[in-house]
C-alpha cells in the first residue's frame, strides 16, 4: 500500500527544454514563484544525458537558475548524499536516462530518504527521468536499459506511473512500430497501475494529495481495461 503525505511539493515536467526554448527556460516563471523562499537548490545529475559529466549537467542548470537568482550545488559535491538531501532547501533532478538513474539512488542508498524529504514538504522539480521516479515505478521510461538498477520501484509521491514526452500517432505517417499507446497497453497486460502519457510542455503541480495538470496541452490517462482519457490543462487528478 502507497501513504501520500499532505506536505509534498513537487512540479513533475515532461521535459526540460521544449522546441525554440533554452534550457528550463518555458517554467522558469512557475519556479520563480515556487521557489520563492530558496536561495540554492540541491541538483542530483545521476540521470546524466548523453553521458555528460555530473559537473557538467550541474553548469548547465546552474546557468538557468541563475536567471532567476539561485544558486545550484550538485550532490555529488558532498561526501555524503544522504545528508546533502536532509539539508536540502530545495531539489531538482533532471532529465537523461532514468535506468541510470535509479542505478544511482540505490548505489547511493538514497532513495528512501529522497523519499522522505519530499514527503516532509522540501520542494521538488523532477524533469523527464527526474519525474519518472516520483511514480510508484520506472516501468513506463522511454529509455534504453542501459545499466540494471536493483529494483524498478521508485518514490511513489503519486499514485501512478508518468510516460514522459508522450507522442500521439502522426497522421498518415509510414511508421509501422509500436505507439506510445500500444506499449502503455502492453504495460497493462501484467500491471495494474495507471499511467500518465504527459505530452512536451506539461507538468504536474502537487501539493500534498492535490495533483494538477499544467501547460497548455492535455495529458493522456491510461487506466487497465479501461478506454484511455484525456485530462485538460488545470485539471485535478482524482484517484482516491
Amino acid at each position: 500500500m502507497i501513504y501520500f503525505c499532505c506536505m509534498k511539493k513537487m512540479v513533475i515536467a515532461s521535459t526540460s527544454t521544449i522546441y525554440g526554448s533554452g534550457y528550463l527556460e518555458y517554467l522558469l516563471p512557475t519556479l520563480e514563484v515556487f521557489f520563492a523562499d530558496v536561495k540554492t537548490v540541491l541538483f542530483i545529475p545521476y540521470a546524466r544525458p548523453g553521458g555528460i559529466s555530473y559537473d557538467e549537467y550541474t553548469q548547465i542548470v546552474k546557468k538557468a537558475f541563475a536567471t532567476i537568482q539561485i544558486d545550484v550545488q550538485g550532490i555529488h559535491q558532498f561526501k555524503n548524499p544522504k545528508e546533502a538531501l536532509k539539508s536540502a532547501e530545495a531539489i531538482f533532478t533532471g532529465g537523461g536516462n532514468t535506468f541510470e538513474l535509479v542505478n544511482q539512488l540505490y548505489a547511493n542508498d538514497i532513495l528512501s530518504t529522497l523519499k522522505k524529504v519530499l514527503e516532509n514538504g522540501t520542494p521538488y522539480l523532477g524533469t523527464s527521468a527526474g519525474s519518472n521516479i516520483c511514480g510508484v515505478n520506472m516501468m513506463n521510461t522511454n529509455d534504453m536499459p542501459i545499466v540494471y538498477p536493483p529494483s524498478f520501484t521508485t518514490l511513489g509521491c503519486i499514485p501512478f506511473n508518468i510516460n514522459a514526452h508522450y507522442l500521439d500517432p502522426l497522421l498518415g505517417s509510414k511508421h509501422k512500430g509500436e505507439t506510445r499507446e500500444t506499449r502503455i497497453k502492453e504495460f497493462h497486460v501484467f500491471n495494474t497501475i495507471d499511467v500518465l502519457g504527459l505530452r512536451e510542455g506539461s507538468w504536474l503541480n502537487v501539493l500534498g494529495d492535490t495533483i494538477t495538470l499544467k501547460g497548455e496541452f492535455t495529458a493522456r490517462l491510461f487506466r487497465q481495461n479501461k478506454v484511455p482519457v484525456e485530462l485538460n490543462s488545470n485539471e485535478f487528478l482524482n484517484f482516491h
